[in-house]
């Protein structure tokens, strides 16, 4: 799945909205039987592979909580001018919201087999290579790269698929 910030705003390049994330998953590692077999956090978007019992409804609880999460920690640092953006930019049907994080849909691809896994795995692992951000793709501190690498990673995933 990938999930993309609204317009493509860079709401992950501050360590402490990538850790609501880190967090929400965690949550949901405990509490609904979410696998996360791999990820990649970039500063506007997400690749994640993950499996669980209803991941749409999961993917959803995923999105409002962080949304609120992060829409509080903006509030708080009084971060005015990404705070107009996520307003401007807001769906006119989200009336519910003053704000929108996430653009809608999570663009969901079942992986069948081992071999479509691990060029999943690549590709999502390979994005801050391509971007120039690292070398490796385990020196982007925000990736499962550094799991399969052997090291520790930030969020427990399942190596065994």
């Amino acid at each position: 799945m990938t999930a993309t910030v609204n317009r493509w705003q860079p709401l992950f390049t501050r360590t402490e909205v990538v850790d609501i994330v880190l967090d929400s998953w965690r949550f949901l590692q405990r509490e609904a039987e979410f696998q996360i077999y791999g990820y990649v956090i970039l500063e506007n978007h997400l690749h994640l592979i993950a499996a669980s019992t209803d991941l749409s409804r999961d993917m959803q609880r995923f999105k409002a909580y962080s949304a609120k999460q992060i829409i509080a920690f903006l509030e708080q640092r009084q971060a005015a001018n990404i705070l107009e953006l996520l307003a401007l930019f807001k769906r006119t049907h989200k009336t519910e919201s003053t704000y929108q994080v996430w653009e809608e849909g999570n663009h969901p691809q079942l992986i069948e087999s081992e071999e479509v896994m691990r060029q999943k795995l690549d590709y999502i692992h390979q994005n801050p290579v391509k971007r120039g951000y690292v070398d490796l793709p385990e020196h982007w501190r925000y990736s499962s790269a550094r799991n399969y690498a052997g090291q520790e990673g930030l969020i427990e995933i399942v190596r065994a698929w």
